[in-house]
Order: C-alpha cells, then structure tokens, then sequence
C-alpha cells in the first residue's frame, strides 16, 4: 500500500526527501535528466503505485527482477535493506497511459544470488521502491527475496501397514524442509490419489493421507510425492495390506445318532468361509466340529400273531383268512412282519375253478365258458406273434447300419445323408454295389494353417473312431466335405481311410525333408513360436495362392488373375514381433491386433489381395472409432480410412473378432482402435500357467493378461514353453472396459495347512494404463507357494481376475504339483501348421471353373437386375459399392473377399444359398429358369457330380480339376 502524506509539515519533510534524492542522484553521477520540463504536473496529487515489488525467489543461480510502476512520478528508486540501490542498476522506462494522458514510470532492477547470500540482517532480504513527485514521495510495500531449496531427505516416511476391512488406515508424511514450503500429493502404485474422486479418501492439510474404511482395492504400494518450485522428492514406499479376518459360518443341522442302538455320538460342523481369511487375516477362533452324545433307541422287529378262523366258502369257490403284525408291532425302526397278511385258498380240495364254476353255479352257460376262453387264448397267441415280429424287426434294422436325416436348409435336394458303416457281409447297405465316395478328403479345422496329411495313420490314432467328411448332393458336386459323416470303426480295413491327395504345393519358408518337382514334404513342425516363423513366402502366378502366418490369426488371399500370366512373384508377409513402432497419441489410440507387412514394394496385381488381421475389439460404432493405418517411408503411421467410411482405395470388413481388408498397395499395415465412451469395450485372454520353483518346496503360478488376439498369445506360449510351465486352466476372456480403472488379480481359498504364500502377495494389481496400451504385449504377474510338508502333491486355489467397476473371470486351479515331465506342448498349439504358404486352385474353396461361371453371369447387367451388387447384398457386403464399382471385375473381388471371411468353414452352403435365393427371386417360369445362365448355374451347383470331388481348401488334384472344368465349361 502506499504512504500518503497530507499533512504539511510531513509534505515539507517529503520534500527534502525529493531534494536530497537529487543530490544522492547527481551524486551517483545521474545524467541531468531528473526533473524534466516536459514531465506532467498533476497538483494535489502524490504518486500512486500501479505496480509493487512482489516476493520473489531465486532458484538456482537465476537472478529475479523486481519491478516498480507508478504515476504522477518525477523519479522512482528501489531502497533494499535500508540503502538505496545504484542508478546505474536501475531500468527506467516512460509510456503514455491510453486511458487517462498521464505518462508512466516504470523501474526495473535485479538481485542476484550472491547479493541475498552477501546479506546478514536481521530479518530477510527486502527491497521497496520510492516514488517522487512535485507535492511529494510514496513508498511500496516491501517485497522479501529468498533462495529457493528442497532438502533430499523427508522427515518423516509413510510406514507400511496391516489393516482389517474397513479400518481406518492413517499414513503419515512430513516432507523435507524447504524455501517455498513443499507441496504434498499422494501416489498409489504410481498412479495420482484424488479424494475428489473418491470420498472415502481424506488427504488433510497435514499432509497425512486417511483412508475412512479400508477396502480390499486400497492396497497397494504408497508413496508421499514434495514438490516446490525448485525439485521433486519422493518418500520411501509404504505397503498396505488390506486383509479379511476368517468369520464363521453357521452350524449345520445336528446329524443322526452314529449308532443304530445304544449310546453314540452326534455332530454338527461349520466353515470358516463368512468370510474366509484373506491377504494374511486370521483364522477363525473356536471348533469347526461340536459334538454331543445321543442315546439311539434299538429297535423292535414285528410278530405276526395267530391266524383268524377260515371264512365261509364264497361264489368264487374260495376262503380267507387274517393276521396282524402287532405281537409285538414294530418301532424303532424295527422290521415288519415277514410273509403275507391275508391266505385263500380253494373250497373244493384241488378241483379245478371250471369244475368248481360248474357245480357252484349250475346256471352258467356252457356255450359261454368256451366262447370265453377261446378268446382269451387267441388273445395271448396275437400279442406273443407281435413282440416277436418287433425284436425281428429291430434285429434287421440293426443290420441295415443306415440313418438318413433330411437336414437340407435349401430347396432342390440340398440334403445331407450320414452313412454308417454294414456288418461284415451285410447286403443291406442303401446299394451293395454302391460305395461311398471317399477320395474328398478330409476338410481344413482351421483357417490360420495348411495340414499336412501324407500319414493319415498318425492323425486318426488318437480318436476312438475314424470320420471322413461327406456332403449333401450339392456339396459333393462341389467336392467340398463339411456337413454328414462317414463313421468307420477301429480295425476297419485301411481302404475306408481317406485317400491321400496328391498336393504340389509352393515354395515355402517351411523347412523341407526332400523337393521333387515342387513337392514339398515338410518336416515335423516346432514346438514353439520363433521369430522366422513371424515371416512367410511363396511364389505365387496367374492362379494365385494363399500366405499363412501359423498361430497369429493373420493371412493373404492373392487372387486368381491378380498377376498376369508367364509372370511370377515371390511375396512376402511378415509380424513385427519388436517393440511397436505405432506411438499412441495422449494414449487414445491402442493398436487391436498385430502390425502386419506384405511385398515386395514393387509388386504389380491387376486385383487387390484379401488380407486377414484378428483383433480384439468388441466392434461398437457408438464407442470405438477404429481406423486402417499404414507406414510411411520416415516411419510415421497415416490414416487410411475409418472402417465406417466409404472409400474406393480400401476395403474394410469387420468381423467380430478379425478385420478383412482388400489392399491394393504394398506395405506395413495396423488396426488401430479409439475409444469414444468408457463404454468401449477390449477383450483380454487369461490364463494360468504353474512350473516349480527355485526348490522343490517352491511352485510358481504365473497369471497372464493378454490381448484376445492369436498372435498375442503366441508371445505367452513361447515364454512359458521355454521356462517348462504348464497350462493349468482353460483360458478365459475378460471384457476391459476403457474407464480408466484398474485391473486386479487375487488368489484365493488356498489351503493354508498345506501351502504357505508370501506376505502381502495375494492381491497384485496392473494400472488401467498398462492393460489399455499394452499394443498386443503380454502382461503378468506371479504367486510364490511354498510347500509345507514335501508330501503335499496337490494344489487347489481359485484365481479372480476382475476390473474395478467392471466384469471378473475366475481361473480354477487344481493340479499334481509332484516332480514330473510336463508336456512340452500345451494343448492349444497347433503342431501340424507345417505349410505356410499354398498356390492355385488347391488354395481356394470355390473351384475355378465355377468361380469363372458366377463371375460371367453377374459382372453384366441384364434386364432382371442381377448384376454384382445383388450377389453382393445375398453375400451381405452390401456396404461400400463404390469400390467395388471401381474394379474390373466386381464378382471377383467381392468372392475373393467372400474366401478370406469364410476360410475358417470349409463350407459352400452360405454361397449357394445366395445365388440360389437370386434365382428363386427371379425365376418367373419353369421355362424361363432353365434358359437362364445363372439358374443353370445354381442348377449345376445343386445336381452335383462325383467328377469333381474337392476338399475343404479347395484341394483339388490335377485330374479332378481337369473333371471340373469340362463339366462346368463344356
């Protein structure tokens, strides 16, 4: 605040405070210029400061700058300490104020460290500045100058802590001394505690942190984090552990007496379960057993007494007789009386009924009698006539070995037929001279390898009987086997095996035992995922082909007619296995399944290739925004398309667990995913592994959070085959949702008289940071167990996987834990993915022939409007015609991207019920639909013909696809 003077003697004193300022500056060696002429007048006004020296501090050895602004103003100087600083320290500057006229001074000066050092005084460092004008002097308000610091060393670290569920839990931190005083902040597991997000926290003003009511979620790893203007410190962490004291059940009924008779013994139990003991709580006080004596009563078996007086002889020809069983009756769980209660027995002394009805009742009818009897006679001989016809009956249809089911879904004889095989001999089969056609093959289970099948022995040992699949009328035309079995019983001659098929596969980065005229038998395949198995290659012409990368969800569809004829291409795919190169913005963006690359650069295809990314996003408009993405030359990552957007550079299918694209342009490619709501949902893949630990009273459990994605989990199955552990669990899916908590992992119900685990490890936890972006990187983190008698062989515990506010997955765990050799391979890998890479007609599910007959018929317009986009909208790839438009054949693209969504099926049926329906939608007679192409073309697909048998991959051999074509092209 300034200092007004208004009295006279004061402003008289003021004035020689002005004077003698001028003698100080002239002094000083002042140039002159104190008292200006052109300096403004403002009578009756003393200087009024617009700006007074603030607090300041030096930090490090950064002078500070303090700074005076004031009007009417002839001069101003700063005074520190009581001395007045040097003119030539002094930065003066004069401006006009736009508002009222009147000119500004402003004073600048700096003070330095070693001034502020240099000063011992009695109170700190201050400076204030002193404004003069004609009626007199105003002074500022002083401003200190201290140096900055922060001292290294806290004095008072927050100390780890136990506490039961809802306690109170109290962690103390007094920060280092420091100049200005240290701002305290709370870190949970590195991550920011707010009490404005939670109201069960307290962070109070001594800069204690206060949990009301502890909750399992609060523990966890805590550090104190002082900060000022100069440095951070950061505290010694404290461990809180939030444990479950064991709460008794409730006692179970009283069970029965142990013994029949006598004195016993009954019991009644409880569990120490409500709730059981977590994170080191105690166990329940007390029994888990009570026990009292009882005194069963022994029981009494009945007696029959004597038996009643025969009754008179009735019109039946017959008496009766009674007795009961009370002598005594029976208690006390005793036996009832043995034996009948009531006795009849014949009047007449062993004559026969029919004579004893004749003389006991003379006016039966003779006639009658016989008429009775006869018919009951006739009666029997028809009912034992019928159940012999029946068990003959079911004897010969047991013979027969047929069961023929209608499961057609499509009209015009699409049927499926299962055939079981006669017994020896039997001449009952549908047509003795007729065979099943079993030269198809066995179709693909998967779609991210190619099998291998020279051996069919070694791939049928293992199943208690053998099938070899056969298809409906229209599915065998095609010589695909998906739908009906041909079941073959152990022993059965080997020529009811399915016939191996000659294959010529490509050139392959698959390891080869010998090559003859491009056959390729390929060696046993490894046990686990490698790095060159991240890369394929395969030389691929005219017909085209299909990469595989085994195990990763990831493959490429090359068309036929891609590449143009005499010309071949070696292409290439390849997984970035290293650190991603994508680089999320302010974390938004997380990649959803691998970073795929195809070439060579060079390459030049009339067609786009079809390629097949899995990711492991639950597909939502509303709350993900998912982008195709590609790489630059300089590395960086652009923006191809969104796959809600229409484009006639790509195409983007997205399926719920795999993206298909159709690409023109060689290059690295990624699906990147941005969560628009906390809606947003990715789905994660648990699983447990165990192995044994540094001893062998040690065992380890490892629990594994990874993207649900195959190529993800390749990276957890090739760890843990190499540290020999073994899949405990099926693994599970957890959907994660984007809503910035946490995701928790817990054991539990591990029995603690035989296991015993370290403290404060039953509850682990990984920050929602670390799920969210972990970009198809395996996360996990391990219990250690240790045996308390080395007789203990079994394990049993329960693992809870959840997010906070979000869903849970429960692992159960129950496995031998004795020293054995596990099994090298978990049960998920694929060991017969050998063949990587496959060309021509072998390598697709539509045969060329008919692939060549749709695509005539609907790549032109007609008057009935069945062009591409209708075999598009049956396909359901309605969305986006504008890229199909662009190409020069639509069909084509739209069946190539039809092979790369379907290559997990084997099956042709969604295809043929298309063209089918177009042709049911079209037909208006009988006769127009025979003269039309494309009903003769489903009419071909339908009628079949055993000329042209295929697999489930197309793998067609040379002579069947001689057949096929010179069945469908004349």
């Amino acid at each position: 605040m300034s200092v007004i003077v208004t009295q006279k003697n004061t402003a008289l004193l003021s004035l020689w405070e002005f004077r003698l300022g001028i003698c100080f500056s002239l002094f000083a060696g002042a140039t002159g210029d104190i008292l200006p002429d052109s300096l403004p007048s403002v009578p009756g006004t003393l200087p009024h400061f617009l700006k007074e020296p603030e607090d300041s501090y030096i930090i490090k050895s950064n002078p500070i700058k303090l700074l005076c602004r004031a009007v009417p103003a002839l001069q101003i100087f700063f005074k520190c300490n009581g001395e007045w600083v040097h003119q030539n320290e002094h930065v003066s500057r004069e401006y006009m104020d736009q508002n009222t006229g009147l000119k500004v001074r402003e004073v600048l000066i700096n003070v330095s460290r070693q001034q502020v050092e240099d000063f011992h005084g009695p109170e700190d460092y201050w400076c204030l500045c002193v404004a003069w004008s004609h009626l007199g002097t105003s002074k500022s308000r002083k401003a200190t100058v201290h140096i900055a610091y922060l001292r290294k060393n806290f004095e008072q670290d927050p100390q780890g802590k136990e506490v039961p569920i809802k306690g109170m839990i109290v962690l103390h931190c007094r920060p280092p001394e420091g100049v200005p005083t240290a701002e305290v902040e709370w870190l949970k597991n590195e991550e920011l505690v707010s009490s404005l997000t939670d109201d069960n926290i307290d962070t109070r003003a001594d800069h204690n942190l206060i949990i009301n009511e502890a909750r399992l979620s609060d523990s966890g790893n805590y550090t104190c984090l002082a900060s000022n203007i100069v440095a951070k410190r950061r505290s010694a962490t404290a461990t809180v552990v939030v444990f479950v004291n064991g709460g008794w059940s409730l006692w179970t009924e009283w069970s029965p007496c142990n013994v029949p008779c006598g004195r016993g013994v009954q019991k009644r139990s409880r569990t120490c379960t409500n709730p059981a003991p977590l994170n080191g709580g105690a166990f329940c006080q007390g029994m888990s057993v009570q026990k009292i004596t009882c005194n069963a009563l022994c029981p009494i078996d009945g007696g029959w007494e004597k038996w009643s007086e025969w009754t008179a002889c009735s019109v039946q020809c017959e008496r009766q007789r009674r007795r009961e069983c009370n002598n005594p009756p029976p208690r006390h769980r005793g036996i009832m009386c043995e034996g009948p209660s009531n006795a009849t027995e014949n009047c007449t002394g062993g004559i026969l009924l029919f004579l004893c009805w004749s003389v006991c009742v003379p006016g039966m009818d003779d006639s009658n009698d016989v008429a009775l009897y006869s018919g009951l006679g006739s009666g029997v001989i028809v009912v034992a006539v019928l159940v012999v016809a029946v068990m003959l009956y079911r004897r010969s249809q047991s013979n027969y070995g047929v069961d023929v089911i209608d499961s057609s879904a499509l009209t015009g004889g699409f049927q499926s037929f299962t055939f079981k095989t006669t017994r020896q001999g039997s001449p009952l089969l549908l047509n003795s001279s007729l065979q099943p056609e079993l030269t198809v093959g066995r179709t693909y289970s998967s779609p991210i390898c190619f099998k291998d099948f020279i051996d069919n022995k070694e791939l049928f040992d293992h199943l208690p009987d053998n099938k070899v699949k056969v298809q409906s009328s229209f599915m065998v035309s095609l010589g695909v086997a998906d739908r009906a079995e041909y079941h073959a019983p152990k022993g059965h001659p080997p020529e009811t095996f399915p016939r191996g098929l000659n294959r010529d596969y490509s050139n392959s980065t698959v390891e080869r035992r010998s090559t003859k005229k491009g056959l390729l038998t390929p060696n046993g395949p490894p046990l686990t995922p490698t790095k060159d198995q991240m890369r394929t290659t395969g030389v691929f012409g005219h017909l085209g082909g299909r990469l595989v990368v085994p195990n990763t969800g990831v493959s490429l569809l090359v068309p036929h007619g891609a590449i143009t004829e005499d010309t071949s291409w070696e292409m290439y795919m390849v997984i970035n296995q290293g650190e991603s190169s994508f680089q999320t913005e302010e974390g938004c963006e997380i990649l959803l399944g691998p970073e795929v690359t195809y070439g060579p650069l060079g390459l030049d295809l009339s067609s786009p290739v079809a390629m097949t990314i899995a990711h492991c996003a639950e597909v939502d408009t509303e709350n993900w925004n998912i982008q195709l993405k590609r790489k630059t030359q300089d590395n960086s990552w652009e923006e191809v398309m969104s796959v809600e957007d229409e484009s006639t550079f790509c195409y983007c299918l997205m399926d719920s667990s795999s993206c298909h694209l159709l690409l023109d342009q060689p290059g690295s490619y990624a699906l990147v995913g941005e969560p628009l709501t906390q809606a947003a949902v990715k789905r994660l893949k648990l699983a447990v592994f165990g192995s044994m630990g540094a001893t062998p009273m040690h065992y380890s459990l490892r629990v594994y959070c990874v993207d649900d994605t195959p190529y993800a989990f390749q990276g957890v199955v090739a760890t843990e085959t190499s540290r020999g552990g073994q899949l405990l669990e099926e693994p599970k899916m957890l959907p994660f949702r984007g809503n910035t908590f946490s995701l928790q992992v817990y054991i539990q119900d591990v029995p603690q008289f035989l296991w015993s685990i370290k403290p404060f490890t039953t509850c682990q936890e990984f920050s929602f940071s670390q799920v969210w972006c972990s970009n198809q990187k395996p996360l996990h983190c391990a219990f250690s167990l240790e045996r308390n008698s080395p007789t203990t062989t079994q394990l049993s515990c329960k693992i809870s996987v959840r997010q906070v506010k979000g869903h849970e997955q429960i692992l159960q765990v129950y496995t031998s834990v004795a020293e054995s050799k596990k099994e090298s391979v978990p049960f998920f890998t694929q060991t017969d993915c050998t063949v990587t890479s496959q060309a021509g007609p072998k390598a697709f599910k539509i045969p060329l022939s008919i692939r060549q007959r749709i695509c005539a018929t609907f790549d032109t317009a007609n008057a009935k409007g069945k062009d591409w986009q209708l075999l598009a909208q049956k396909l359901n790839l309605e969305r986006n015609l504008s890229y199909f438009l662009k190409q020069q054949s639509p069909s084509a693209v739209i069946l190539s991207l039809w092979e790369a969504r379907h290559q997990d099926t084997g099956d042709l049926d969604s295809l043929a019920s298309a063209l089918e329906e177009i042709g049911k939608i079209h037909s208006k007679s009988a006769a127009a639909k025979s003269q039309d192409p494309e009903s003769d073309l489903v009419h071909n697909l339908g009628t079949g013909s055993p000329g042209n048998p295929v697999c489930g991959m197309g793998e067609l051999t040379n002579h069947e696809t001689a057949n096929s074509v010179q069945e469908y092209t004349g």
